[in-house]
C-alpha cells in the first residue's frame, strides 16, 4: 500500500461491531480433513468486522454445509473471553503479541493474517484544523484514542512517542471501532485507527507513515475442525484478495 502524506486526507467508514456468539467445542480432526457440515465460531478484532463478513460469506458459498459465525470485540477482550473458557473455533486478532499470549489455548503457532496501518482521523469538516500528530498537542483540540491494552492503542502510543507529541485523549476506548465513532459524532475532533477503516465519508483519515501493524491467526484448540478450514481459506488466495480489499496489505 503506497504511503500518503499527512496533508491528504481520505474519507472513512465507521465499522461498528461487537457481537457474542457460543458453540459446542469438538475434538479437533486432523488438518487434512475437510469437514462437509457444521459451524465455526470466530472471534474476530474489531477492526476486522467489515473484511471478515464479507470472508464468511465467500466460504459458505464455497463450503457448502458449513455456517460461520463471528463475535467482534477488542482483540484484548477476545483473549480473555477465550481465557475464561468461551467456546470458539478461530481466534483473529489486531497483533502477533495479543494472539500469541493464549498460544496453549492454539492448535499451532499463529499466522501472520495480514498487515495494517494506523491512520489519523479527523471529523467531517477538520473543525479542529488538525492536519498532523502535532496538532493533537494543541490546546483545545479533543483527541480520542483505543486503550492502552488494545492494539490500536499501544500502535498509537508508540506512533506518538516516536513524534516526541504528549496528547491528553478525552476518552481511551476498549475497540478502535470506539475511536472511530466518537470522531465520527462530532465528539472528538481527531483520533488514531487504522487505514483499514479508510472506506466512506463520515470522518476523513490519512495514513501514518511507519506504522504497520501484523494481524495473527490461528484455529483454537479442541474447536471443530473446520475452523482450520476456515483459517486456510483466509490465507488463500481468495481469502486475501478479500482482505485486500478492505484495505488490509496482504499476508
Amino acid at each position: 500500500m503506497a504511503r500518503r502524506s499527512l496533508a491528504v486526507l481520505l474519507p472513512l467508514s465507521l465499522l461498528i461491531g461487537c457481537g457474542s456468539s457460543t458453540s459446542t467445542s469438538t475434538q479437533a480432526a486432523p488438518a487434512s480433513a475437510t469437514p462437509s457440515g457444521g459451524a465455526v465460531t470466530v472471534f474476530a478484532a474489531s477492526s476486522l468486522k467489515k473484511a471478515f463478513t464479507a470472508e464468511g460469506k465467500a466460504f459458505e458459498a464455497t463450503h457448502p454445509g458449513l455456517t460461520v459465525t463471528f463475535s467482534f470485540a477488542g482483540s484484548q477482550v477476545l483473549v480473555a473471553q477465550l481465557q475464561q473458557g468461551a467456546p470458539a473455533d478461530v481466534l483473529a486478532t489486531a497483533d502477533l503479541a495479543t494472539i500469541t499470549s493464549v498460544r496453549s489455548r492454539l492448535v499451532s503457532d499463529p499466522q501472520v493474517l495480514a498487515h495494517n496501518q494506523l491512520a489519523l482521523l479527523v471529523a467531517k469538516g477538520n473543525p479542529g484544523k488538525v492536519t498532523g500528530l502535532a496538532d493533537l498537542a494543541r490546546p483545545g483540540v479533543k483527541v480520542v484514542l483505543a486503550g492502552p491494552t488494545v492494539p490500536a492503542g499501544k500502535a498509537a502510543a508508540k506512533a506518538l512517542k516516536a513524534a516526541g507529541v504528549r496528547v491528553t485523549p478525552v476518552s481511551l476506548e476498549g475497540a478502535v471501532t470506539g475511536v472511530v465513532s466518537k470522531v465520527r459524532l462530532g465528539e472528538a475532533d481527531a483520533g488514531i485507527a487504522y487505514v483499514s477503516d479508510l472506506n466512506g465519508a463520515d470522518v476523513l483519515g490519512t495514513p501514518l507513515p511507519r506504522t504497520t501493524t501484523t494481524l495473527g491467526v490461528a484455529a483454537v484448540r479442541g474447536g471443530s475442525a473446520a475452523g482450520q478450514t476456515f483459517v486456510q481459506f483466509l490465507l488463500s488466495a481468495a481469502g486475501q484478495a478479500i482482505l485486500e480489499a478492505a484495505k488490509f496489505q496482504p499476508a
